[in-house]
């Protein structure tokens, strides 16, 4: 298929895929970078799509002028960390701290950014690993590796090999939120889709699933407006 730009004001870039389970034409912002796919059945010609597209047009252009803007991460700011916003403030020593209702950052103010990453990350390690090592505990499964990264496509994701990946930046979101999304990697080590046996798995993992993951698809853009470099 490809990328294809639905003219007006402004343009917007479609990509377009086919997919063997589509029963209908679906048009789908992306909550995390804004990115637009035009799902089509196969026998489905492609200017039918993309007339299906202009047709959606405006609600289109409605839904990306609500992407999330950039949010600079310095001192005087706020920042979520696991759920609670803090005022991101001075602080003493080498160590980073949270302390009524406040993050402390050492150092001068182009440290304060790195520093705070790097927090959250080793953080987010620790976290996940716990979740992780908890969730397939209790499948009797075991996985590889577990890496973090800063992807926008996706919060998590299992490979073949049982590799877990995860983004960081999941330790701005709720506790909760964090585990369902570990939960949900960590049952990919069974069931390798997206069926109904593999939310049954889910299910098992964490009943109450369903919150968490409604909080994600609601909130979770606004995770990736934080910039922690220029």
């Amino acid at each position: 298929m490809g990328d294809h730009i639905l003219q007006g004001n402004p343009p917007v870039a479609l990509t377009l895929r086919r997919s063997a389970r589509a029963r209908r034409i679906s048009l789908r912002v992306s909550g995390l970078d804004g990115r637009v796919t035009l799902t089509l059945p196969h026998g489905v010609p492609e200017r039918e799509a993309l007339q299906f597209a202009h047709e959606k047009a405006g609600w289109l252009r409605r839904q990306l002028t609500g992407q999330p803007e950039h949010v600079r991460v310095a001192r005087g700011g706020a920042l979520p960390i696991e759920g609670r916003t803090l005022i991101i403030a001075p602080g003493a020593g080498r160590r980073v701290i949270e302390a009524e209702g406040k993050v402390l950052v050492p150092g001068t103010d182009k440290h304060v950014a790195p520093r705070l990453q790097a927090y959250l990350k080793t953080r987010a390690r620790d976290r996940l690993a716990a979740a992780s090592d908890h969730y397939a505990g209790l499948l009797g499964r075991k996985y590889t590796r577990l890496t973090l990264r800063d992807t926008r496509s996706r919060w998590g994701s299992c490979s073949a090999a049982a590799a877990l990946n995860y983004s960081w930046r999941l330790i701005m979101a709720p506790p909760e939120v964090l585990r369902y999304v570990a939960a949900h990697e960590v049952a990919h080590l069974q069931e390798m889709n997206h069926s109904s046996a593999f939310w049954a798995v889910v299910e098992d993992l964490m009943p109450d699933y369903n919150a968490p993951r409604r909080w994600l698809r609601e909130n979770g853009a606004g995770l990736h407006k934080y910039r922690f470099r220029d």
